[in-house]
């Protein structure tokens, strides 16, 4: 599969640096999957998923320091996703804790970011967020 240039100042892709490539492909992998990317890239020491023009990689760096990733510092602290329905985002945060997700402020879910804002927030085993936007 190829990539198409996407429109000047769209997102290209993320890369993110994992400790353990296996877990985080079994994770970010069964995610994405569920959000309609396909796998792009596959290497060694990393795996990449696609979706119109950007691309999402996982990848575990030997150049990277051995400490866990912390959201709550510096730097990345999530990345949202376009969910689907209500529907189709209750269903996946429910199958997320199979798939090695943890649910986040489940005592405000489905709105803990605002009463008009629908969405999931989970966390991996290597403590990368995600939120899941509900249209």
């Amino acid at each position: 599969m190829s990539q198409t240039p996407g429109p000047r100042g769209l997102l290209h892709h993320v890369e993110l640096w994992v400790p353990e490539l296996s877990r985080a492909v079994a994770e970010w992998g069964w995610l994405l999957g569920e959000l309609g990317y396909e796998q792009f890239q596959d290497w060694p020491a990393g795996r990449s998923w696609t979706q119109h023009g950007t691309y999402l990689v996982v990848e575990q760096s030997k150049a990277m320091t051995p400490d866990r990733h912390e959201r709550l510092r510096p730097g990345l602290n999530h990345l949202a996703f376009h969910a689907g329905t209500r529907e189709q985002l209750g269903d996946l945060v429910a199958r997320a804790p199979e798939q090695g997700w943890k649910p986040l402020f489940g005592e405000k879910y489905p709105f803990a970011g605002g009463p008009s804002h629908y969405a999931g927030y989970l966390e991996n085993s290597d403590g990368f967020e995600v939120e899941l936007v509900a249209s």
